[in-house]
Parts: structure tokens; sequence; C-alpha cells
């Protein structure tokens, strides 16, 4: 390839990926093609549900069709775009190998189940029923729209930062709905055998009282199963307040980090730092 053919390759590829994946400044000139995807991307999830009524999906058919034409087509060239251009996108700065890195990665696979449900049927004979399913995964185009908004992408951060407590959290959740479900099958098996005749069918109850939901179709009759009941309900209470007040914490750091980082010293134009502080003071 020529030295000329090269360059304009790079700058294409440059200006491909400022598109798709805009920083700072870049945000505000390419606005227009983030108003474009997330509005595709709402009608896409409109239209998926407006398919399932029958005299919609009758009546429009061909209007489905067409505009599903149209989106994957747009969807299948970002995916490509996005996978040419990720050894420039500053989230794989780095990687020994980037594109790998956005394959495996979980906004690539959101972007992956947003056009498989069009291929697979060429690909695969289907049942009817089964084929129906595999369509409705395109309810998953939703979660593009954390390509084109910071404040979604606050939600992966928060989670990304507090994994720790929050699988220690669910795992303690865990022992307790197994722990609860073990002791009420032995309190109520023998009273009510249909109900409680396993562990496993004694989690239903337990899933249902540590939510607090408690639907009524399984519930003790027994004196010490009522009390259990009473104990874990307000256990619950407590178990669902914790990753609650986890994700709050890490909601408030990451709000607080993103303003000390739009603060800037009024001496330099950086971040606030200690020199900031110190001319601050003498002052």
């Amino acid at each position: 390839m020529k030295s000329g053919e090269v360059e304009r390759s790079a700058s294409l590829k440059r200006k491909l990926e400022i598109l798709l994946n805009p920083v700072g400044n870049q945000r505000g000139h390419n606005r227009s093609f983030e108003i474009f995807s997330i509005c595709l991307i709402v009608l896409n999830v409109l239209a998926v549900v407006l398919e399932t009524t029958h005299w919609v999906h009758q009546e429009y058919a061909q209007f489905f069709h067409e505009f599903e034409l149209f989106s994957v087509a747009v969807f299948t060239l970002e995916y490509i775009g996005r996978i040419w251009t990720a050894d420039l996108s500053a989230d794989n700065r780095g990687s020994r190998y980037p594109r790998l890195r956005y394959i495996f990665s979980f906004m690539a696979a959101v972007d992956l189940l947003s056009i498989l449900p069009f291929y697979l049927p060429m690909l695969f004979t289907f049942d009817l029923r089964v084929l129906r399913s595999i369509r409705l995964l395109r309810i998953f185009r939703i979660f593009k729209i954390g390509h084109y908004s910071e404040d979604l992408k606050t939600f992966t951060r928060v989670f990304h930062a507090k994994r720790g407590e929050l699988f220690i959290t669910g795992f303690a959740g865990a022992i307790l709905l197994l722990v609860a479900s073990s002791i009420m099958y032995y309190l109520e098996n023998e009273a009510q055998p249909r109900v409680f005749d396993s562990i496993p069918h004694a989690m239903w109850w337990g899933i249902a009282t540590l939510t607090t939901v408690g639907y009524g179709d399984v519930y003790p009759v027994t004196t010490a199963g009522r009390f259990l009941t009473g104990i874990i309900s307000i256990l619950g209470i407590g178990f669902f307040a914790l990753p609650a007040g986890i994700l709050g914490s890490g909601f408030y750091e990451e709000v607080s980090n993103r303003r000390k980082g739009r603060q800037k010293c009024p001496h330099c134009g950086m971040p606030p730092h200690k020199d900031a502080e110190t001319a601050k003071g003498d002052e």
C-alpha cells in the first residue's frame, strides 16, 4: 500500500474512532451521531414491543421488516467499525491485543447481541417458537445507549468499583437463603409435605420471605415456622439495605470525583492540587 493510501486510511480510522468514541471537546462535534444512534435504539426497542401485538404486526409487518434491515445494517457497520478502531480507543491503550479486548468486553457483547437475532436464522434452522424467542433478544439493544451516555457509564464504573462488596453481600445472602430454607424444611415438612417437599421447594418460600414480597402461596403453619418467618422477614429488610447502601456510597464517590475533575485551579487551569491550596492560603 502506498504512503498516501496509508495516511488516508489512518485519517479515516481516526475520524471514525472520534465519531464512535468522542471524548472531551470532541463530544460536542459528534452530538448528531449520538442523538441519531440513541433514537434508533429507542425505536428498535419500541418496534420489538409493538410487534408482540398481533394486529400491529399484521398491519405493519413490511414496515417492521424494512426497519429491521436498516437497523441491522447500521448496527453491523458500527460493530465492525468499533473492532477496527479498537486500537485507538483510550480504554484499550497499553493492551497487546486491543481488538480482542474489545470483542470480549461487556459493551461488545451487547453490540453483538443486538445483531445476532437477525443473522442466526440464516445460519441455523430453528423451530418457530425458538425463533420468536431469539428475536426477542433485540430488546438488549437498549443497553447500547451506554456507548453514548457518560451518565449511564457511571453505572458500570460504580458496579466495577464495588464488585467486591457486592459479591460478599450476595454470597452472604445465598448462605442465609440456604440455611433458612433448610431449617424451614425440617420444621414444616411433616405438617406440609407437599408444599415443603424438599429444601429446593423451601427455597421459593425463602426467596419470597427474604425479599419481603410474601406472595402467600407458600407459608408456614407451625408455631416454630411462623417464628422463623418473622425473623427472616426482618433480616431480609436489613439484607437488601446493604447493597443499596454500597451502591449509594459508590454513586456518591463517583459524582464527587466527577465534580472535582470539573473544577480547575485559578492559577494554572489544571484540576485542584496542593500547590493551589497553598497559594490560596498565602493570599
